[in-house]
């Protein structure tokens, strides 16, 4: 019985201590009881801010980022390039940029795949040479976009409890853009009127109905729309590694086939098409000296 009043008295000493510690020093400032006026009661660090001399990495700096981007998803060509974002930051969400890549093509295995079942003078004439199907193909030497970016999450990485680096993810939506060329000399593009007939004189020449000799029509500039998404993984208060996941939407035929199967090659057979690329960087922010919170 003893122990029993001793716990209980214990008990109550600690609830009222823990109470007290989350009661406000101050009187409320209303004459009536807070129960009375609706008000909850708050300690001094109510009005505090969550995180005091926090960093301010990315407000009101400018940031310039020389990067590498591949696609991921390419059919015919790997589009592998360089290039250069420049953004500005007004506040730790919200910002602006630009990109730049210009960049390089090189097969991938589809195309290696596909060359190997092909002839320089196939006997069926819906089956394209090898010249054919190669020349037709396009590449992306220049591409880029203008965007608007939201960052909308940040925080801190620890590796092994001993090593933190500061972290933000954000999202990017704005307009692309893209120069796309194709190499079909007139020896082998040789149809000057696809799926047309001609006249030659005299005489009515109807169309041949082979599209593999048609000009491709899948060069010249895009405009689409872009998407993004990434993260800044910061190494001090100026660097950051930049890893990016880009998709430049627009109308392309990267075959220049007949898409549509009506035996020419005409502008129905580019398709709103969706290049996603991936990409890497290290991001450089100016002024180097970050400011800080209260």
């Amino acid at each position: 019985m003893r122990a029993f009043t001793l716990s209980a008295a214990l008990v109550g000493s600690i609830t009222v201590v823990s109470l007290a510690a989350y009661a406000d020093p101050t009187p409320a400032p209303s004459a009536q009881p807070a129960s009375q006026t609706g008000e909850r009661r708050q300690n001094s660090l109510a009005a505090d801010v969550a995180v005091r001399h926090r960093r301010l990495l990315v407000k009101q700096r400018f940031e310039v980022a020389p990067l590498f981007e591949s696609t991921v998803n390419a059919d015919f060509r790997h589009i592998v390039g360089g290039g250069l974002k420049l953004e500005y930051h007004f506040g730790d969400k919200f910002s602006i940029g630009v990109i730049g890549v210009a960049s390089t093509a090189i097969n991938t295995g589809l195309v290696n795949k596909i060359d190997a079942t092909l002839t320089d003078s196939p006997m069926n004439p819906r089956e394209p040479s090898i010249a054919q199907f190669d020349d037709r193909l396009n590449t992306m030497p220049f591409h880029g976009a203008a965007y608007l970016s939201l960052t909308p999450w940040y925080g801190k990485l620890a590796a092994f409890a001993s090593a933190y680096v500061a972290f933000d993810f954000y999202f990017q939506a704005g307009v692309a853009f893209a120069q796309l060329t194709s190499d079909c000399p007139a020896s082998v593009c040789n149809d000057t009127h696809p799926g047309q007939t001609q006249m030659q004189g005299g005489d009515t020449i109807p169309p041949d109905l082979n599209p593999n000799n048609d000009p491709p029509l899948n060069n010249g500039s895009r405009v689409g729309l872009y998407l993004g998404g990434g993260i800044h993984v910061f190494l001090n208060d100026f660097l950051a590694l930049d890893l990016t996941v880009r998709d430049y939407a627009f109308s392309d035929n990267p075959s220049g086939a007949d898409y549509d199967a009506n035996l020419y090659v005409d502008n129905n057979d580019s398709r709103f098409l969706h290049h996603l690329f991936f990409g890497a960087g290290l991001s450089i922010m100016l002024p180097a000296t970050v400011k800080r919170t209260p």
